[in-house]
């Protein structure tokens, strides 16, 4: 198997253009050259990598995959040569990223203008899933994921280490004689993210280590800021993640009880993951640094 990197930017041109006449005269090649160079990288690789007629052109799957490999291809020599010539090379291009719902609606959307007005040729995609590791293989370049990590494969950074705190808003607390206990807090515990609500969740209240049962006969749902807006509403109360919290408390808007019963896990660490075995591309590298601005200061 041998194929030219002379041939990857007229390949990437033809993606990017749709057609062979149109990226012959964007890259101001003859369209035979163009050709030729698609010709040479499908010989070479032993894949076609376009279908084409006198009409259309396709990007066959395998096509896609190695359009994918060859952007980071051309990142990377566009940041050598940049960073050869002592300058910084400028993020280019779209960086697919998953997200978490929450994380995404609290930390990251508030955000998003300042980054695209620093980097103004840079395009952004979200994709909002609680299950974006999965995506990482194919789809995505970079996602968030919530809890523990499983895969030694990824290179992992962590952006937010928390706990999980109980809240009640202040009528629900001037309305209810909610008591001492863990038990006592658990009766008044209406809603609660899906993850946590299992039957025998750990604890320790005053240091001694018990369980709540979170399940049965309470309302789940898989989005942290909906548990927080049923609490604000009256919902009784509920385990929040300390960092979507920390505003609404400062107001008054909620109050954090019960601190003497103490969640066992270290359950809302947030850290985002990407495939060991690729190389960063700017556009990549951009988007990491800023997650970690946008989550600085935001642990507890």
């Amino acid at each position: 198997m041998s194929w030219s990197l002379n041939d990857v930017p007229v390949f990437v041109a033809v993606v990017d253009h749709n057609g062979i006449t149109a990226a012959a005269d964007a890259i101001g090649m003859p369209k035979s050259t163009v050709s030729n160079a698609v010709t040479r990288l499908e010989h070479g690789l032993g894949l076609r990598l376009l279908d084409r007629n006198s009409r259309n052109l396709r990007v066959t799957s395998e096509g896609e995959t190695f359009y994918r490999q060859a952007q980071l291809i051309m990142d990377q020599v566009r940041e050598t040569n940049a960073t050869m010539a002592g300058m910084t090379a400028e993020p280019t291009g779209r960086v697919t990223v998953a997200l978490p719902t929450a994380f995404c609606q609290e930390v990251v959307a508030p955000r998003l203008a300042g980054l695209q007005k620093a980097y103004p040729k840079l395009v952004v995609d979200l994709i909002l899933t609680p299950d974006g590791v999965s995506l990482l293989r194919d789809q995505v370049d970079l996602a968030v994921a919530v809890g523990p990590l499983d895969d030694s494969e990824l290179i992992a950074r962590t952006l937010i280490t928390g706990k999980l705190i109980w809240v009640a808003s202040p009528s629900y607390l001037a309305a209810h004689d909610i008591g001492h206990s863990a038990a006592d807090i658990r009766a008044h515990v209406q809603i609660c993210e899906t993850r946590y609500g299992n039957d025998q969740m750990p604890v320790h209240e005053d240091g001694r280590a018990v369980s709540l049962d979170l399940h049965r006969g309470i309302a789940h749902v898989n989005n942290p800021l909906v548990v927080r807006t049923a609490v604000l509403g009256g919902a009784g109360i509920a385990p929040l993640p300390a960092h979507y919290c920390r505003d609404h408390i400062a107001r008054g808007e909620l109050v954090e009880i019960g601190r003497h019963v103490v969640f066992d896990v270290n359950a809302v660490t947030l850290t985002v993951v990407y495939p060991g075995r690729r190389l960063l591309s700017p556009r990549v590298r951009v988007f990491l640094n800023f997650l970690a601005e946008a989550c600085a200061g935001l642990s507890t």
